[in-house]
């Protein structure tokens, strides 16, 4: 067990969150302050604190990588490619250099949930289940030791998968009703809601959409409550399993609440996923973007090991070359266009 002098604890602890705290994604008038908030370095600073008390390894929670978004708009196709990596490659990273501050060190739980609602985004449970392996292996590959993933699966395993998802929501889910209320107050969960709708429709407005426009807003502002709800299911679900994680979120969140949204990659748009677009590089360094976004910008697609990997904005050549970051190896998993 590794011993933190008393004195010290307080010191260390505020250092490693202020290190997670230097990639935070911040809800707009959220009411954090400063490059490093320190209300939120003082909400969840107990917790960090009783990880070094037992001289454990800090234990963060993300719920994230569900699935590939099914509008080809988006992304390249079902499976993760480089902008995942590179998401991974950032957070065991930042476990690392934790670590560097706190001998133990960090690990993240990355709590897939593309089981949790895929059904309401029209993709099929073959599609998750292949891209949870694909990000395993992905994982194992680029020697990410201080990442682990945890999915609906091994909550209930031998169940169906919608049989999953009824347990997940008679157990843990608020009502629509209670949901509604909530946004009807404005404030985070209005932010939230209205970022999930527009993420719905951008995610079914897929080639072989044929209603109307309005049609399929009326069903994305239904689905967006059916999607918070799994999820805040998900998330009651994990805070009983894992009681002593920090919890990270992907999404925007307001200062000093439960949950610390951080960012996984470099992007113009506080709500784009890894799983929601592509990689592309540019001056040196990547950005993420919408697939369609990237090829109007005149993005060129790049492919590692005969697969589509990201996009480059700058011609060969020309100095502009992908950054070093980008992989050498072929890409596990990569999705074909």
């Amino acid at each position: 067990m590794y011993d933190v002098a008393a004195p010290a604890v307080e010191t260390v602890a505020v250092d490693v969150l202020k290190e997670v705290l230097s990639h935070q994604r911040r809800l707009r008038d959220g009411g954090c302050a400063g490059e490093v908030c320190p209300r939120c370095v003082r909400h969840h600073l107990e917790a960090v604190r009783r990880a070094m008390a037992s001289g454990r390894r800090i234990e963060f929670v993300l719920p994230a990588f569900p699935t590939k978004s099914p509008n080809p708009a988006k992304v390249l196709g079902p499976l993760p490619d480089l902008a995942e990596e590179l998401a991974l490659r950032f957070l065991d990273g930042l476990c690392e250099r934790i670590a560097r501050i706190y001998p133990p060190g960090a690990v993240i739980l990355i709590c897939s949930d593309g089981r949790v609602f895929n059904d309401l985004l029209g993709v099929g449970d073959e599609n998750v289940t292949g891209y949870v392996r694909a990000l395993d292996r992905m994982i194992t590959r680029i020697g990410a030791t201080r990442l682990e993933q945890f999915t609906l699966d091994e909550v209930h395993p031998g169940a169906g998968h919608e049989d999953m998802r009824a347990m997940l929501s008679a157990g843990h889910a608020p009502t629509l009703e209670e949901l509604r209320e909530e946004v009807r107050g404005g404030g985070a969960p209005l932010a939230m809601y209205r970022g999930i709708t527009r993420f719905m429709l951008e995610d079914l407005s897929t080639p072989d959409y044929t209603g109307t426009r309005s049609a399929l807003q009326r069903r994305c502002r239904q689905l967006a409550y059916r999607v918070i709800q799994r999820s805040r299911a998900w998330g009651n679900l994990l805070d009983e399993l894992f009681p002593d994680a920090v919890r990270l979120s992907i999404h925007p969140q307001p200062c000093a609440t439960d949950k610390i949204g951080i960012l996984l990659a470099d992007t113009p748009d506080a709500w784009l996923t890894p799983w929601h677009g592509v990689a592309v590089a540019s001056g040196g360094r990547f950005t993420l973007m919408k697939r369609a976004d990237a090829e109007r910008a005149g993005a060129t697609l790049a492919y590692v090991g005969g697969r589509p990997s990201f996009y480059a904005l700058e011609p060969a050549g020309t100095g502009g070359s992908a950054p070093a970051a980008a992989h050498r190896e072929p890409l596990e998993g990569a999705a074909c266009a």
